[in-house]
């Protein structure tokens, strides 16, 4: 892979720049972050304003509605917004960067229709319906039932740790449309399905984090129909969709943030010059080390998304290694905040207290380390299952 940039994406970053410098101004005020109607609110406006100058779904192809952009452009595109303080995707993130992309990927051509232009418009939200609270991080634990009514989906069950339920449209939901037995393997009898969050007999209550966030929520499901036509891939083959929609929530869905820990990591150097923390070798280390650490990261990002457009879009098992690092190495990051800012770090006014607490949940959240390291073992490394 070629990592210098053409005189053509070169073009293109000075665009965007340019629009970046006109239209960050005219953003109201970032609401609280713990706010998440009003977040909705801002992060929608944003998505708005993407779309309209041409900057929306940029890396998603044309006959999805997205701009077609090479992966190198994409990348600029996140290195951009981010060094211009850009928001990032916020109550977007479900519907821009899992549900989106598993339907362009994998929807019908009325489901592209349907589904994917209010997303890239900001007009919709989409929240995320995958956990429940006796499968643990077994995914294909799921007890959620699904029972066919004429051309509808009957469905009973719950969910836990929906994100963004509280202000979401839709929910991309797996639910169980065929019961476990000897002859069917608990990952097989899984359907993906687009619920509409306003459908009778859905109850959220959000649950509220140790940073004080609701962005996640428990979902109670009593008899909610939802039209045969909402299923995305065929009944009883959601987890092989469920995997292409883990394939972006790992490969491609934390991609920004990297640049975003450069950017804390940079404040924090200077926090440290600034309050003599500096002077500590040991803080020193820390800081050289991570900084080697979040580089390295970001080219493994620029692999995995390059490697992600020649195989057709759908990132590979390269998000693997990507999110297991990630996740530890954004904690470190705070860990050594905690070094640098003292007893700053525990007031829970500033920004980078709550970033601390809300790392604590990345080696759990989109498949702990332990999933993560089963698979490199497997599908990289090729080493035998366990059992």
């Amino acid at each position: 892979m070629d990592l210098t940039y053409t005189e053509e994406e070169e073009a293109f970053r000075a665009g965007l720049r340019t629009w970046l410098s006109r239209a960050l101004p005219q953003l109201p005020p970032r609401p609280d972050p713990l706010d998440w109607p009003g977040r909705r609110a801002y992060d929608t406006t944003w998505q708005r304003m993407l779309y309209d100058a041409g900057y929306a779904g940029l890396h998603w192809p044309e006959e999805a509605g997205g701009r077609g952009a090479t992966p190198t452009q994409h990348l600029i595109f996140l290195e951009e917004t981010e060094r211009a303080g850009a928001p990032y995707v916020g109550a977007n993130f479900v519907g821009l960067l899992h549900a989106g992309p598993t339907i362009a990927a994998e929807g019908t051509p009325e489901q592209r229709a349907r589904w994917l232009p209010p997303v890239l418009r900001g007009d919709e939200i989409w929240c995320q319906g995958f956990s429940e609270p006796d499968a643990g991080s077994d995914l294909a634990a799921l007890r959620t039932r699904a029972v066919r009514d004429g051309d509808d989906y009957v469905v009973t069950g719950s969910k836990i740790w929906t994100s963004h339920a509280e202000v979401a449209d839709w929910c991309e939901l797996l639910v169980r449309t065929e019961p476990v037995s000897e002859s069917v393997p608990k990952h097989r009898g899984i359907t993906w399905l687009a619920m509409p969050m306003d459908a009778p007999g859905i109850t959220v209550r959000p649950l509220r984090t140790l940073a004080g966030s609701t962005e996640f929520a428990e979902v109670f499901l009593d008899e909610v129909r939802v039209p045969a036509a909402h299923r995305v891939g065929a009944e009883n083959d959601g987890w092989r969709v469920t995997m292409v929609t883990l394939s972006f929530e790992r490969g491609t869905a934390f991609v920004g943030e990297v640049v975003a820990c450069r950017r804390t990591l940079a404040e924090l150097a200077a926090a440290a010059k600034a309050n003599g923390r500096w002077d500590d070798a040991t803080v020193r280390r820390q800081l050289g080390s991570l900084n080697a650490e979040f580089t390295a990261l970001w080219r493994l990002t620029q692999w995995n998304v390059s490697a992600a457009g020649r195989g057709g879009g759908v990132p590979g098992v390269g998000g693997s290694v990507f999110k297991l690092r990630y996740s530890h190495a954004r904690q470190e990051l705070y860990d050594t905040a905690a070094r640098v800012l003292g007893p700053d770090c525990l007031d829970l006014d500033r920004d980078w207290t709550l970033d601390r607490l809300s790392s604590l949940s990345y080696t759990i959240a989109a498949g702990t380390s332990q999933i993560q390291r089963n698979i490199v073992a497997e599908r990289i490394l090729g080493l035998p299952k366990g059992r």
